[in-house]
């Protein structure tokens, strides 16, 4: 089977029918698209039975990264990619990145992609840059999961997981613990997905200048999750906690720019 595409669904029956449509309409591959729902209450389990390509889970989990691991124990296609409920696949695109994936050695292919709003409407394209686990450690995870596949013999055979404690930046840092495990990453030239820009979603809900304390404590466990990656696998260069703050300014202003410049290579 050449690939396993794994959706974590709760409530997104509004989104859900274009995501496993993207899926259905592919051509020219194998495929399983395992859906693993929390629980959901709308009418996302009838809108799953419209489709034959489905295999259909329901039942309490831990949150996203817990139903994306269940899709990982269970995958069988070459190539594994999580593709949020809310997105969609490019049409075709599954037989562009097999072809792709014939000529590389690489153990995580990733491509560019498009911001869409609510309704479906482009907002902006997305060129992804070469691999740099600088840019990627140091100034923001720019791989977008919805755009990225992994080689299951090499990436999820092995045993590697999303970390269960992280609810926003998981795919972040995974991939910078899959570089440090010395897997390699390949850029495709190709433009993989949709990805759905809305009030529901996790890595945008607290933007802003919030001044109530139940969302200023949200915002910053997002924060959180993101010095993490930084102290784990990025430079730490004091042990002072607020000297690294400081550090970690010039750093991300650096990496920046340099993802600037890899952009016109």
């Amino acid at each position: 089977m050449d690939f396993t595409v794994i959706t974590a669904n709760l409530n997104h029956g509004h989104f859900l029918a274009e995501c496993l449509a993207s899926v259905a309409e592919q051509a020219g591959v194998t495929l399983e698209h395992l859906v693993i729902d929390g629980g959901s209450t709308d009418d996302s389990a009838a809108i799953a039975a419209r489709f034959p390509h489905v295999t259909w889970s329901q039942g309490p989990d831990k949150g996203m990264s817990d139903a994306i691991n269940k899709g990982f124990d269970r995958a069988q296609g070459d190539w594994v990619i999580w593709l949020n409920a809310d997105d969609r696949l490019k049409p075709g695109i599954l037989q562009q990145v097999k072809q792709a994936a014939a000529n590389t050695t690489a153990d995580i292919l990733y491509g560019d992609y498009d911001f869409i709003d609510e309704s479906g409407r482009l907002i902006r394209s997305i060129h992804m840059p070469d691999w740099s686990p600088f840019v990627h450690v140091h100034h923001c995870c720019y791989i977008g999961s919805t755009a990225c596949f992994l080689k299951r013999a090499t990436v999820i055979a092995p045993g590697h997981r999303l970390r269960e404690d992280f609810h926003y930046v998981m795919d972040g840092e995974l991939y910078a613990r899959l570089h440090a495990s010395g897997l390699n990453f390949d850029r495709m030239r190709l433009n993989v997905a949709d990805f759905r820009i809305h009030g529901g979603n996790a890595s945008l809900r607290h933007l802003g200048k919030p001044r109530d304390l139940e969302t200023i404590l949200k915002a910053e466990r997002q924060h959180v999750e993101s010095r993490a990656i930084r102290r784990a696998y990025g430079l730490t260069l004091f042990s002072d906690p607020y000297l690294n703050g400081l550090a970690d300014g010039v750093l991300w202003l650096a990496a920046k720019g340099w993802k600037g410049v890899m952009k016109l290579r």
